[in-house]
């Protein structure tokens, strides 16, 4: 087919801008295409689909510990934190009449996502907040052993929604910190377009399985993937790629880097990490998750319009050539002259009309490349039937009665 040749990279660059229109910038052309194929979508749950801005509500003493005992011991883990979190415990300890200074001399632990926790150690001493398994793992603790007013506090932090820390002193368990996330307004509903377009969907977290299930049921996503360390991440998406699927991962975060470069389609939020944003063929300006079903439109669109042309080309090429040629061997094989039943001037008109009519095609054509097929959410079934009546038989007819004006127009002004 000539028509598509001339047009294929004018599908391609419009596609590009209108992702840029709605502030999502794509650094790889292949990443767009993609796009309109992707099978599951990977979202980082905390910054992606939660605001990612948990504050600290409460601290929860273990039995036989004051309470400001284990709020002190919580301060001190968070003094050499400079997250939204440990920010919010030190200002839910100062609310409540604690204020301490970080001692000279201490050595700030950070957090790791091996360890899954950080903290402060000064003259022999240490404190530790982080995942409550992971404390637990540290302070060599089986689940089973701790008290139950402390696992009950966890559990009913995990099924709100809330993320549990568990808080230690000087290799003790000395409480539970609760900190509450919040939904991003509106996720549930997006969530709910991507499933209608046929993309899985899975929340990936560092939270332990109850708070997982928990955000991922108010989220609405089908599956999640709780306790998951970077290289958990990394393992998943190269299972799904595997199975024959295309993976589009969202993230923000630097443990998000080795995934958003695994996947097919790596979308980076504005507001995350650079190293987030250097690994991902994409970046959403606005920092939105649910940006990825105009994504999604946008890829689906490109693959649409192109098939559309490309239907359109090849019907229109065997309409062309079943008009001309009769026309143009009828010298030589007069018996073809019943073939000719557009009943062109000559076989030099025919030839010309032809040439003309094939350049105003792709000028003609130009517009629906640029603005590209409406993106309809049906099955592929109806929508190549769509295609097939629309642009197959427009592009069988459109030859036989362009051809013919522009023969009548040629042989009256004597052109062949």
């Amino acid at each position: 087919p000539t028509t598509i040749g001339g047009l294929l990279s004018a599908v391609g660059i419009a596609g590009m801008d209108r992702l840029l229109k709605v502030n999502v910038l794509a650094t790889s052309g292949r990443a767009v295409e993609a796009a309109g194929d992707v099978d599951t979508l990977l979202l980082d749950k905390t910054g992606t689909i939660t605001f990612g801005n948990r504050m600290a509500t409460e601290v929860i003493p273990a039995p036989g510990v004051r309470p400001e005992a284990a709020m002190r011991a919580a301060l001190m883990a968070s003094l050499a934190d400079e997250t939204p979190e440990g920010r919010s415990i030190i200002e839910l300890a100062r609310n409540q009449g604690l204020t301490v200074e970080q001692p000279a001399g201490a050595t700030a632990i950070p957090f790791t996502a091996q360890t899954r926790q950080s903290g402060l150690d000064h003259e022999g001493r240490s404190w530790r907040k982080g995942a409550v398994d992971a404390v637990y793992r540290s302070l060599a603790l089986e689940p089973k052993t701790v008290a139950a007013e402390l696992t009950g506090a966890v559990d009913r932090i995990a099924r709100s929604g809330g993320t549990p820390l568990a808080v230690s002193e000087d290799g003790v368990l000395v409480g539970v910190i609760h900190l509450k996330d919040v939904v991003k307004p509106g996720v549930k509903e997006r969530f709910a377009d991507l499933r209608r377009m046929g993309l899985r969907t899975v929340m990936i977290t560092g939270d332990n399985p109850v708070t997982a299930a928990a955000i991922a049921s108010e989220a609405g996503v089908d599956d999640f993937l709780a306790e998951a360390t970077p290289e958990d991440k990394l393992r998943l998406i190269r299972e799904e790629q595997g199975k024959g699927r295309l993976v589009a991962m969202c993230g923000d975060g630097a443990n998000d880097a080795p995934a958003l470069a695994q996947a097919d389609v790596g979308v980076a939020m504005q507001t995350g990490a650079q190293a987030a944003r250097e690994a991902g063929n994409m970046v959403d300006l606005d920092s939105d998750p649910t940006k990825v079903i105009e994504i999604v439109e946008v890829g689906k669109q490109m693959l649409i319009t192109r098939g559309a042309l490309t239907t359109f080309s090849i019907a229109n090429d065997v309409a062309k050539y079943f008009a001309i040629i009769p026309a143009m061997f009828v010298v030589s094989l007069p018996a073809l002259g019943a073939l000719n039943i557009m009943k062109l001037h000559s076989p030099q008109s025919a030839i010309l009309s032809a040439v003309i009519f094939n350049a105003l095609v792709i000028v003609a054509l130009i517009p629906l490349a640029l603005k590209g097929v409406k993106y309809r959410a049906i099955g592929a079934g109806k929508l190549l039937s769509r295609n097939l009546t629309l642009y197959g038989i427009g592009g069988l007819v459109a030859p036989f009665v362009g051809i013919k004006l522009i023969d009548l127009v040629v042989s009256a002004l004597g052109l062949a």
